[in-house]
């Protein structure tokens, strides 16, 4: 299979190397909006963009790659407030498209952990919950797009919970605390206090391979493949 990269940043670098673990070919790297221009003369039936660029580039790329009728995977995040719009341009494009917050095959397992447990914890009202997540000095979006799809599994599992709040605790609201510190890859804790106890669920990663393995292991997914998807639809392949 070929790759296009986009974003040639930590993630970018780390999708090449696991590409080229897996036998993928890397017929270009794109940092840019004005590099797209160099993808002329390119097979696209064999092609798959695997994008970790900017959120203000985001909807541009996605576009371009509709248009072209280029495959894309994407762990940009911060553009989720035009996920409408961006699906309705997919459907028109008949194009192919998947999106995560995080492509770690642990985190998706987390995921779903995550939402059982809030669904154990519905009756338990003696329980208050929070998420923290720490991550390295880089990281421009606050929350993070795991900490929010976290805070989302927990709300649409209890009515008890409406929306979630950054460092904020207000009424029916999850609050989300997020920490920027050194080279911390990720790291996400779903905290449920009592006066007695506490119950913690987490998830730490030690590198970025696992989100680089996800990533290409979603290109594989959606090769030959038409439509929408998320990480559900290939952790229900894997497992």
């Amino acid at each position: 299979m070929n790759i296009i990269i986009s974003g040639y940043g930590r993630m970018g670098k780390e999708v090449e190397k696991i590409c080229l673990k897996r036998n993928h070919k890397v017929i270009a790297i794109i940092d840019n909006d004005n590099e797209w221009h160099r993808l002329n003369g390119i097979d696209y039936s064999k092609t798959v963009v695997i994008d970790f660029s900017l959120p203000y580039e985001a909807i541009n790329i996605f576009n371009v790659c509709f248009k072209l009728g280029l495959p894309i995977v994407t762990g940009t995040t911060g553009w989720y407030d035009e996920m409408e719009k961006v699906k309705k341009l997919c459907i028109e494009n008949n194009g192919t498209f998947l999106y995560a917050p995080n492509f770690s095959i642990g985190v998706n397992i987390f995921f779903r952990t995550n939402q059982y447990l809030a669904k154990l914890m519905l009756g338990a009202d003696n329980y208050k919950v929070h998420i923290n997540e720490t991550h390295h000095i880089h990281k421009i979006d606050a929350p993070s797009g795991t900490s929010i799809a976290t805070a989302e599994g927990i709300i649409s599992n209890n009515h008890n919970l409406l929306h979630w709040k950054l460092n904020d605790e207000a009424e029916k609201s999850i609050p989300i605390y997020s920490i920027r510190e050194g080279e911390v890859t990720g790291k996400h804790d779903v905290i449920y206090q009592s006066d007695v106890d506490s119950i913690t669920l987490i998830h730490e990663a030690k590198n970025r391979g696992g989100f680089a393995l996800g990533a290409v292991l979603a290109a594989e997914f959606i090769h030959n493949r038409k439509g929408f998807f998320t990480m559900n639809d290939l952790l229900d392949q894997l497992i």
